[in-house]
């Protein structure tokens, strides 16, 4: 499969990128280099720094790129950093990932893989499940 790969230069989506290219992929990372590393892009993926709020590069990186599927990892993550500027993480992880699911669909790429975060879930001293109740107590886990 032609695999693209948002957020590719951070730590989970890095790993997910080689893992898919010693599965025989090909795989494109489009990361804008923020909190990732240009160094931790696995070699063999094709690599496209930029911005998912630049709508223009993220449609000619989609329309063009003839994936099979994507898989999002480019959310910021610090739930401490969400609370003292809310505005960054709703521009990131909402407004950013809208534009990149509007390109998707625009383009027709039937799967998507979205990383998601635990942080959704009500705090418990017990372990979580997709059952649990959800009640994100910061920025980030709304």
């Amino acid at each position: 499969m032609n695999i693209l790969v948002t957020g590719g230069a951070g730590y989970i989506g890095s790993g997910c990128a080689q893992m898919l290219l010693e599965a025989g992929h090909t795989v494109t990372v489009l990361d804008a280099l923020v909190t990732g590393h240009r160094a931790a892009v696995p070699e063999g993926a094709r690599f496209i720094q930029a911005d998912l709020a630049d709508r223009d590069t993220v449609r000619k990186t989609v329309s063009e790129g003839k994936f099979d599927a994507a898989m999002h990892f480019a959310a910021f993550i610090e739930a401490g950093e969400s609370m003292r500027d809310p505005g960054k993480y709703m521009q990131n992880n909402v407004s950013c990932s809208i534009i990149l699911l509007e390109e998707i669909r625009r383009a027709e790429i039937g799967k998507f893989v979205f990383s998601s975060t635990a942080a959704v879930y009500a705090s418990s001293d017990k372990p979580l499940s997709e059952d649990s109740p959800i009640k994100p107590s910061n920025v980030y886990g709304q």
